[in-house]
């Protein structure tokens, strides 16, 4: 854990709190905070005794929501609960959330493991955490400066991140088993690949060009969450076959018998972070964002919607 601090946290592991100052430079800083989990996927993963990308999915869950305000993670604390105290998984759950924040520039300062015997099944756990990040106010990223006319990036997901779980278990995996061969690997490799982490893109991404608004793609899907940073006098409009989508989303829907508007409110689809932009600036948004990334839609008219297409 102390590997991911720097000279700003203050405190030493093992005390009862630790601090973090705010980053140097700055004239009128505000803090912004997020917590998630990882959901029903730790459940799939417990069962695959597959744990080592969970660390990855929470960071990603809690710090890619700070980034879509526009905000910088910087500190971050995390939560397993656990029906019995099993010190190798332990580790290795905890090893993977030092490990991805370590990767996201995130000082993991603490947490805590609690034991519930007699309230969770001896393996049974729950992962979750929050994470604190820092703005300028002048910078913070709300959608108010959306109009019609601004391009629609999407950033690509290879996976199902740690979205729709609930779902997957009771309409895929009641049907196939975790060891069930999919296009690009095993149903439990395909399934609980680690989620990307899209905040430090999304850092180089707000240093290179002005940025209008935000979303990151979670449960709900795309469309929801777009809609959430949208003003309510324009509508985004969405070509859901601007880009590829992975395997994984057709083979969930086959199996499942899910229809693709099911699919599209559910799950990311592919797209797991979107960014709105000025035309002008798509060439070189997409250049600093360093991912891979597809322009999916425009910005129209409206009021605050929006829409597949």
């Amino acid at each position: 854990m102390t590997a991911t601090w720097g000279d700003d946290v203050i405190g030493r592991f093992g005390g009862f709190a630790a601090g973090i100052r705010v980053p140097r430079g700055m004239t009128d800083p505000v803090l912004m905070m997020s917590t998630d989990g990882v959901g029903t996927k730790a459940e799939v993963a417990r069962r695959a005794d597959r744990l080592d990308g969970l660390g990855w999915d929470l960071v990603a869950m809690c710090a890619d929501d700070l980034a879509a305000a526009g905000a910088r993670p910087i500190a971050m604390t995390d939560y397993l609960a656990v029906g019995e105290i099993n010190p190798e998984r332990v580790e290795r759950i905890v090893t993977s959330v030092a490990l991805a924040c370590r990767e996201a520039e995130i000082a993991l300062l603490g947490g805590e493991t609690a034991e519930h015997p007699g309230v969770m099944e001896a393996n049974e756990f729950d992962l979750a955490g929050a994470v604190v990040g820092v703005v300028e106010a002048d910078r913070v990223v709300d959608g108010t400066n959306v109009v019609p006319g601004q391009a629609i990036i999407g950033l690509a997901s290879p996976n199902l991140r740690s979205n729709g779980f609930s779902l997957v278990r009771s309409a895929v995996l009641t049907r196939i088993g975790l060891d069930n061969p999919l296009a690009e690997g095993s149903a439990a490799e395909v399934l609980l690949a680690p989620s990307v982490v899209y905040s430090p893109a999304i850092q180089r991404l707000l240093a290179a060009v002005p940025v209008a608004a935000m979303a990151h793609v979670t449960g709900g899907g795309i469309t929801s969450n777009l809609a959430r940073v949208l003003p309510e006098t324009v509508d985004a409009v969405i070509d859901k076959g601007s880009w590829p989508r992975p395997p994984v989303f057709a083979e969930v829907a086959d199996i499942g018998g899910i229809a693709e508007a099911d699919m599209f409110t559910t799950f990311n689809m592919g797209i797991g972070f979107i960014a709105v932009v000025n035309p002008a600036d798509v060439t070189a948004a997409r250049q600093a964002l360093g991912v891979a990334t597809h322009v999916i839609g425009t910005i129209t008219s409206g009021a605050g919607s929006a829409r597949l297409e």
